[in-house]
């Protein structure tokens, strides 16, 4: 009689000062886990394994009493903030070696737990990258609908391969885990990097709910720093548009050195300070804004080659 393999599962939860929404978070996700157990649908080795992300309030200081009450909470101290990014991969990659499923969400349990259910149905028909994809952004405000539309359409645009609605919300196999330990990239951008993987890959439709608690930690200024990251690392489609734009400056100027040349000859000339100078300050702003994309290109590469750790862990409490 053949024995039924109980997959052990993580639940990886990137944190950083979320001592705000933590204890009501970790409640819930342990009821989701032991819910599961119950079941059979996951072995009870499975954990709940937050990574603080250098946080400046209680927010280890809870995890380490979380993880003393009840086994099933685990915990990774990043040695400082890493930034998200780092935090997930830092989970992923400790969990890797004792579980045979992980799942990555936030901590303020924005996405829908229950989606966790399907994720392992998906799981056991073979898919071994499940995405958690937001049905609709009504709980969003206006503009932050407008902007996640705009990096969306923007990344597709600039040919990164991306899941639409979908974050960091995600079920990941052993299998797909290994795979993704390969890739050694310093600047991070996870959205964008698990898709190239390859495998068997599905995704699940949730409802996202309002923040409970606390504040979002992904202000305006760091999406556009991860969309920046994101075309940076996967897309070189910005160097080729400088090059065609310069190939039109350049094809422009030709013709205003033959009309230069042929009012001269032809007729009186006017002098032209209101064009020169427009024409000075167009050029020069292009050949910085080129200038300054070119040396982010660069300073990417300058990191890529020093190959330092993406983290460190300061302290690990896991049984």
């Amino acid at each position: 009689m053949q024995v039924k393999h109980v997959p052990v599962l993580y639940i990886i939860v990137p944190c950083y000062n979320e001592e705000a929404v933590l204890p009501a978070s970790a409640k819930t996700l342990l009821n989701k886990l032991q819910e599961l157990t119950d079941i059979g649908e996951i072995s009870d080795d499975s954990r709940v394994l937050f990574v603080d992300d250098g946080s400046g309030d209680q927010t280890w200081e809870l995890i380490r009493q979380m993880h003393v009450l009840d086994c099933h909470y685990a915990g990774l101290r990043l040695s400082r903030n890493r930034g998200q990014q780092n935090a997930v991969l830092a989970g992923l990659m400790t969990a890797k070696g004792h579980a045979d499923i992980c799942i990555s969400i936030d901590a303020d349990l924005q996405d829908d737990i229950n989606a966790i259910d399907q994720m392992l149905v998906k799981s056991k028909e073979g898919a071994q990258v499940v995405y958690g994809v937001r049905n609709t952004r009504t709980v969003d405000s206006l503009f932050k609908r407008f902007t996640a539309v705009c990096f969306y359409k923007l990344m597709q645009l600039m040919g990164v391969e991306l899941v639409f609605n979908h974050a960091d919300y995600r079920l990941m196999s052993k299998t797909a885990l290994e795979a993704l330990a390969q890739y050694r990239e310093v600047n991070l951008f996870l959205r964008g990097l698990v898709p190239m993987i390859g495998f068997k890959t599905d995704v699940v439709y949730y409802e996202r709910r309002a923040r409970p608690a606390g504040e979002s930690k992904y202000p305006l200024k760091k999406m556009f720093a991860l969309a920046f990251d994101g075309i940076s690392s996967f897309s070189i489609k910005p160097i080729r548009m400088i090059s065609f734009v310069g190939g039109v400056i350049f094809a422009v100027s030709i013709f205003m050195l033959l009309w230069t040349v042929g009012v001269k000859l032809w007729s009186k000339t006017v002098p032209g300070w209101s064009s020169l100078m427009v024409s000075i300050w167009a050029l020069g702003g292009l050949q910085l804004l080129s200038l300054g994309l070119i040396g982010e290109y660069i300073g990417k590469i300058y990191a890529e080659t020093k190959a330092r750790p993406r983290y460190h862990i300061s302290e690990t409490l896991l049984r």
